[in-house]
């Protein structure tokens, strides 16, 4: 899987849903005008927080094939393809809190939630940087002064 930041790294401090990190896919990052929902000329925390929400649904959903509700690990190995079987299994027993073999939406959220509990708010800590101006939102600009340093690093 990539290293490719995304503007959801900055809204939480993992890059996608657990969900799409299963599936092993190679995430494109957003574009600055994907995430000014609002038109403003600026991105918000609360604008990549709706990305971020609104493109783990899809995922899941996309993930969910079945539709009942729940990602097991076939669907999930389904969905990335046999490299990612020991990982599938990995994620279930860490994270499927109800012991029914498959996670719920919100059993990936609180995953990820965890997850961001012990790396600190790495996403915030993103978030700052990228607002040179510190104004609490990231404009034109310093999203492409953003995207231009972290392709330089490769991610």
């Amino acid at each position: 899987m990539t290293k490719t930041l995304t503007l959801l790294a900055l809204a939480a401090a993992l890059a996608a849903p657990l969900a799409a990190e299963a599936r092993g896919e190679d995430r494109q990052r957003p574009t600055f005008q994907q995430l000014d929902a609002d038109g403003s000329g600026t991105i918000t925390p609360a604008e990549l927080e709706t990305f971020r929400t609104s493109r783990g649904a899809q995922r899941f959903a996309q993930t969910d094939t079945n539709g009942d509700g729940t990602v097991t690990e076939a669907e999930l190995v389904a969905a990335a393809g046999d490299r990612a079987a020991s990982r599938a299994g990995r994620m279930i027993e860490r994270l499927d809190t109800d012991g029914d073999g498959a996670l719920s939406q919100a059993e990936l959220t609180a995953g990820r939630e965890g997850r961001e509990g012990r790396r600190g708010d790495r996403g915030a800590r993103m978030f700052e940087r990228a607002d040179a101006n510190g104004d609490g939102a990231i404009d034109a600009a310093e999203w492409a002064a953003m995207v231009d340093r972290r392709g330089a690093r490769g991610n």
